[in-house]
Order: structure tokens, then C-alpha cells, then sequence
């Protein structure tokens, strides 16, 4: 955003229709109040915001009324939201103080334009994004149109990310994918994670991105005749019933269908449930899953059901309020075909979420399907946490996509993220229950704390008021609850400990007469401690022995000669001895200059390759490293530590190797095999083999192979000559 030059009369009427296609599509009620009101907003935020512009040069207000309108349409929130939305930036980016904004529009519409000033106020400032992310979650608790509205801004900024330089593009998609997707999913918003994911996958892997959409298009005439085959016994069936209903084909997601790619390791070709068929019935909320019912007993007489895959979320419906009835049956020419059905109600819950939950709560529904999730959100806000990468690692396993239903002995319901473990459920019956929890029973049988539990499973837990949460019960549980609240009993454990190892070295300090603020912060640095509490609970526990200290080491040694730990940033290599051709590093340009000025090495976990996208992270103490953009750590790394990203591009230097693995699978003939493939790599393409191991298994083998090879092209060129080889199946590169 930058400052310039008032808005034109060209431009001003630009904004006046932006903001009449707002009101158009409010959708919700609103009054003549409300009108006046939102009007009031506009003007402020149009005055407010005349001399800035984005990124792509138009006037910056157009950015808070489409954010607006996404909220009004795509969200479905109301009045309230829609001028908060409004105002977002104002606050933050012009002269308008927050008390201004109180007189103006009152205390309730203040409190949220305050949440929203100080989550984007933190993306201004110089921190580790972990810390931002701390600052926007904890506004979830207090009101959550907060971050309704943000979920809003990022879709909006993502939409028009085109102009921002491609270092900025990857760092905003990192931070989508990493969290605000996952968070639109937990919040019910469907259609917002898909958009999130499309957009980051063309951000990320452009390529990939393009070739699927191109795919989906040419498919598009022979998949609606499908869908028109396989509705059409279907609708006949159902209007037998006399219930009011519509049939949608809705086509998966473009990253949707890349995952299944990877996941299953096929082509394009091989993804059959490329779409959903989706019947929606308008039906009475007491008839709706009676129904429901009804319309799946006529989809599984027409066509064969799957019985695995049938999926109940009406009656057990998922911690983000989804209901509906999921099946997958075998349609016409063979093709597995997945089923949705659901009421008008769910389906409207389904695209819009937490904002369309509270439309309908207290309507016979289920009320309570976001409450325990706040709940378990306001616990881990309230634990002594200071570390916020620990706060964002706890707050993402209340992200969880998949769910296990267990019991209390009483039979009460409990819904925790699938992989969760027994001493997880003794902190989600209560913080009291999981801090003295010495035994798990699971049907009745003891198990062991970090038993994963399974759907049905019956659980008690067994306690002593003698027990203390340990440090080995952090790798045992993966709920955020439990993970927080261990924690915070181990850090009040230690500190307790440590005013014993404090009033030990303030002793020792005053009896050496050195200061003691002085000493104790070098003698954090001195043996390498991140705090003062830290240093105090190590003497404690007798790790640091005082009577070794002497005034002459306190004094001269510890704080003349200890240095300070130094700032990270991108060190100079040192001269080293010539190279044999065999070891010679592939050359980088970082932040555009020759990579030969830093210390830089690639990352192992990626294995980057001459043509793969890349960017550089300035470690801690082993330089740069050098990671691929779909690197599977890049999108952790970029989404915590954004700032130590550098750009990095190859050189155009080709007369280095690169190591690559290969995965290939097919029909197992015996020792023919090991012959094609090494005659293929080594004698026909000269390609060197670095290793080589091959494992039979009942009728077919699955092969490991690194090979050396100058780059991209040539990586491409050899995976696809290996598939052409006779009873190879598949070939791919090792992520």
C-alpha cells in the first residue's frame, strides 16, 4: 500500500458501484438503520482511505468493500460484520483513532474493529509469524466474526495476489496453507478452504495446477453425460416419494484431485470420483433424517452400494456442524460414483459453516457443535504459554480434519482428533483427570497411556491424587488441551524448584560481591540457557554445581570473554581447498547475487534438483539451506519463519550432478527386471545408478533407485523411458 495522489472522478465512481453491488448483495434482513449505518462506514472508510493504493495501483477502499461483500455473500454474516469489514484497515492504516470509531458506531462494533486493527496491525511489525498467528487466533474466543471477517481479507488478498513480488506470493500461500485453511475447514467453510487451496496450489506448483484444470476442461461434455446416465433412475425413484428435491454434480477441487494423484500415485486418467453426485431434499427439520434415509434406500436400490464406504455424519454429525449422508456406489460402466445427501438446512451449514450454524441453533439441531471446540481454544489461551510456536502447534491439533467417537463409562459422547490417545481423553474429561491419571481401561482392559483410541471404544480412567504429568506424557499425547496443560504443570514444577536454585546463586553472587542482574543474565548465555528460570531449575537439580564459581571466572572470564550469541543472517563461506570435479556444488544465485558468497548447502529432506522451483532458509548455524518450493517442510517453514526466507534461483551452470530416488513398482518376472532397468539407466541412457534395491511381493516388486542427473528435464526423460519398459507400472520421484 502506498500513499499518492486523491482519488479521480473516474475512480470515485468505480467505488460508488462497487459499494452498490455490496448493498445488493446483503442477503440477510437489514434495516433502515442498519442502511444508515453501513452508508456512515463507507463514507468514513472512502475518506479515510483516499490517498492509498494497493499493490495494483487502484484506490485502496475497494479492497474493505469487497472484503465486505465477501463476508455478505460467501459468509453470509450481517449489518454488524459487514461495517466492521468496512472498517478493518481504518484503524490501523490512516489517522482514524479507535475512539473515534467507538463514538461513531458504539462499543460492540468498536471491540471487533479493535480485534481486526490488532491482528493486522501484527503483519506490520518485524516478528516471527508464529507470534502473529498467536495474536489472530486469540481473537477467536471473543468474538468469532473476528476472524470470520479475516478468513474474508486473506480470500480477498489471495484473489488479488498477482501483483505482489513471488518471494511475498509464496510466504502469504505458506501461511494459508498452514493455517487458515485448515482453520476455514474447522469452521465449516467449504467453499473458502477450497478457494484457499486452489489458489496456493497455483502459487505453488503452477504447473501442476495448469495441466489438471486443462485436463478437468476436455473431460467436462463426456463427464455431464455421465452425471445426466447416472440421475436419471435416480430422479425417477425419488419423485415416487412426493419430497421436494434437487440433483448437483459438483466437481472436486483441482488440489483435491491432485492429492489423490499423489496419494494414490496415478495418472489424471485413473481418478474415477473425479466429481460428487449431491441430492438435496427440502424437507422439515423433525422429517429431514427420516428422509434423508429414505432417498439413500432408493440410491442403493438403483445402483450397488459399497457398504465401507458409507459415512453417517447425521446422526454423528462432524465437530464443525457437517451433516450429511455419504455413500459410494458402483454407477454405470463400472465407475465408483460418491453419493451426498442432505436437507436444505445442511447444505447451507455445509457451504457456509459457523456463520450458518448459529442461524438455525436451538432448532432441534445440535447447538453445542462448536462450543466444546471454543472451550478446548479458551484452555489453551489460558495456559502459561509463552512460546508461541508451542501455542500454534496446540492450537493446529484442533484443526483435525478425521474424528474417533468414544465413551464415558456413563455413555457420554466424546469426539477427539483420529489418533488420539487415552491419556488425551483423561484431559478432555477434565485438566484435574489428566493431571493424576495413573491408568487407562478400554472395554473394561487396561491399556497403556498412549494406547490410540478407536471409534466405540468405552473408556475409564483411573487416578491418584500422588501423580504429576511428566515430560515423557508430551510425546504420548497430540490434543492441543493436553499438550497445553502438561506444559504449563511442568513449567510451574520447575519454577517451584527453581526459587530454591534462585536464592542458592543470589547467595553465592552476594558472597563473590558481583552484581547479580549482571552476572545471572551472562550466565544464562554462558551455559546456554533460553532464560533465567531455565539456569535456576539446572542448579535445583544440581546440574550446575556453585561451588565452582569463583569471583575471577564471574567477573573476568563469564563476562569478558563470553560472547553474545550472534544475530542469524546469511554467513560468507570460507575459502576452501579446490573441489574434485565428482564434489562440485551446483551453483545458486541468492537475493541475485552468486551464491559463492554464502554458505549455503541443499536441504536433504527435498533433495532439490537443477529446475526445481527453490528458496533459500537462513538457519540458526548451518548457513542457508537450499529447499525446493513443494518441499514438504516448506510450508512450515515459510509459515513460521517467514522472515528468513531469501530468494534463490539457479545459475545457469549445468556441469553439476544431482542426486534423485526413484520409486517404480510392476509386475515381478524374476531376476528380468533388475536387467531392463539397469540396462535402460546405465547403457542406453548413460545415466550413473548410485544405488539400487528392489523388493518382491507376490506377483509384483517395488524398486528404490537414486540416480544422477543434470536436471529437470533430464529427470522427466528418464521416468518417462522407465514407464515404457515392459510390466513397469509406475515410476515416480521420491518426495
Amino acid at each position: 500500500m502506498s500513499a499518492v495522489a486523491a482519488i479521480s472522478t473516474e475512480e470515485m465512481t468505480t467505488i460508488k458501484k462497487a459499494y452498490k453491488r455490496l448493498m445488493r448483495s446483503i442477503k440477510v434482513d437489514i434495516t433502515d438503520d442498519d442502511k444508515v449505518e453501513i452508508k456512515k462506514a463507507y463514507e468514513l472508510a472512502v475518506d479515510a482511505h483516499k490517498r492509498q493504493r494497493r499493490k495494483s495501483g487502484e484506490p485502496y477502499v475497494l479492497h474493505p468493500i469487497e472484503v465486505s461483500r465477501i463476508c455478505a455473500v460467501e459468509i453470509g454474516l450481517g449489518p454488524t460484520a459487514i461495517i466492521c469489514a468496512i472498517l478493518h484497515d481504518v484503524v490501523e492504516d490512516t489517522p482514524v483513532e479507535q475512539a473515534e470509531i467507538d463514538e461513531m458506531f458504539g462499543p460492540k462494533i468498536g471491540r471487533i474493529v479493535d480485534g481486526l486493527t490488532k491482528l493486522d496491525g501484527t503483519y506490520t511489525k518485524n516478528s516471527p509469524q508464529a507470534e502473529n498467528f498467536k495474536k489472530v487466533l486469540s481473537t477467536l474466543v471473543e468474538d468469532v466474526r473476528v476472524v470470520l471477517i479475516k478468513m474474508a481479507d486473506r480470500l480477498h488478498n489471495l484473489r488479488t495476489i498477482g501483483s505482489m513480488p513471488r518471494a511475498k506470493q509464496l510466504k502469504i500461500a505458506a501461511e494459508t496453507m498452514y493455517i487458515y485453511a485448515p482453520l476455514a475447514h474447522r469452521l465449516g467453510l467449504y467453499n473458502i478452504k477450497t478457494e484457499f487451496q486452489d489458489i496456493c496450489m497455483k502459487i505453488t506448483e503452477p504447473d501442476k495446477y495448469a495441466e489438471i484444470e486443462a485436463k478437468i476442461s476436455e473431460s467436462k461434455n463426456q463427464r455431464s453425460r455421465y452425471i445426466t446416465e447416472f440421475t436419471k433412475p435416480i430422479k425417477a425413484e425419488i419423485e415416487k416419494l412426493g419430497t421436494p428435491y434437487r440433483i448437483i454434480g459438483r466437481l472436486k477441487s483441482v488440489h483435491s484431485i491432485w492429492n489423490k494423484i499423489k496419494m494414490k500415485n496415478v495418472p489424471f486418467e485413473e481418478i474415477y470420483d473425479l466429481f460428487a453426485i449431491r441430492i438435496i431434499i427440502d424437507s422439515p427439520i423433525s422429517q429431514e433424517k427420516k428422509d434423508c434415509w429414505q432417498v439413500y434406500s432408493v440410491v442403493t436400490d438403483v445402483y450397488k452400494p459399497i457398504p465401507e464406504r458409507l459415512k453417517d455424519w447425521i446422526t454423528t454429525p462432524k465437530s464443525n456442524g457437517y451433516e450429511s449422508l455419504h455413500t459410494t456406489v458402483i454407477g454405470p460402466k463400472g465407475n465408483f460414483v460418491e453419493v451426498q445427501i442432505r436437507s436444505e438446512r445442511m447444505d447451507e451449514i455445509a457451504e457456509r459453516g459457523f456463520a450458518a450454524h448459529w442461524k438455525y441453533k436451538g432448532a432441534g439441531t445440535n447447538p453445542d457443535v462448536y462450543d466444546h471446540w471454543l472451550d478446548n481454544i479458551r484452555s489453551i489461551l489460558e495456559s502459561d504459554n509463552s512460546d508461541a510456536a508451542e501455542f500454534l502447534s496446540d492450537f493446529k491439533t484442533n484443526l483435525f480434519s478425521e474424528e474417533v467417537y468414544v465413551y464415558t463409562p456413563k455413555g457420554d459422547m466424546k469426539v477427539l482428533p483420529k489418533g488420539a490417545t487415552a491419556l488425551d481423553f483423561a484431559f478432555s474429561i477434565h485438566t484435574d483427570v489428566g493431571y493424576h491419571c495413573t491408568a487407562v481401561k478400554v472395554n473394561n482392559k487396561l491399556v497403556p497411556l498412549g494406547y490410540k483410541l478407536q471409534n466405540g471404544d468405552k473408556v475409564s480412567v483411573i487416578t491418584s491424587s500422588n501423580q504429576k504429568p511428566k515430560n515423557d506424557w508430551l510425546k504420548i499425547v497430540i490434543t492441543g488441551k493436553a499438550r497445553s496443560k502438561i506444559r504449563s504443570s511442568i513449567k510451574e514444577e520447575k519454577r517451584k524448584q527453581g526459587e530454591f536454585g534462585k536464592e542458592a546463586l543470589m547467595r553465592k553472587l552476594k558472597n563473590l560481591k558481583v552484581d547479580y542482574d549482571q552476572s545471572v543474565d551472562f550466565l544464562v548465555k554462558y551455559f546456554g540457557f533460553k532464560s533465567r528460570p531455565d539456569l535456576y531449575f539446572a542448579i535445583a537439580s544440581d546440574e550446575i554445581d556453585l561451588t565452582t564459581f569463583k569471583k575471577f571466572d564471574i567477573v573476568n572470564h563469564v563476562l569478558a570473554e563470553k560472547d553474545a550469541p550472534k544475530e542469524v543472517r546469511p554467513q560468507a563461506s570460507e575459502p576452501k581447498a579446490k573441489a574434485k570435479k565428482d564434489d562440485i556444488k551446483p551453483e545458486v544465485y541468492i537475493n541475485d547475487e552468486p551464491g559463492a558468497q554464502y554458505n549455503y548447502s541443499f536441504a536433504n529432506c527435498c533433495k532439490p534438483v537443477n529446475g526445481d522451483k527453490i528458496f533459500g532458509y537462513v538457519t540458526a548455524g548451518s548457513g542457508i539451506k537450499i529447499h525446493r518450493i513443494n518441499c514438504p517442510n516448506a510450508t512450515h517453514l515459510m509459515a513460521h519463519y517467514g522472515y528468513r526466507m531469501v530468494k534463490a534461483e539457479w545459475s545457469a551452470n549445468e556441469n553439476t550432478s544431482f542426486v534423485v530416488s526413484l520409486l517404480i513398482t510392476g509386475v515381478d518376472d524374476g531376476p528380468g527386471v533388475i536387467e531392463r532397468l539397469t540396462t535402460l539407466l546405465s547403457s542406453k541412457l548413460g545415466i550413473n545408478i548410485r544405488s539400487f534395491s528392489i523388493e518382491g511381493k507376490e506377483g509384483y516388486f517395488e524398486g528404490r533407485i537414486s540416480v544422477l542427473v543434470l536436471n529437470t528435464d533430464q529427470l522427466h526423460f528418464v521416468i518417462g523411458q522407465l514407464k515404457e519398459l515392459e510390466g513397469i507400472s509406475q515410476v515416480s520421484r521420491i518426495e
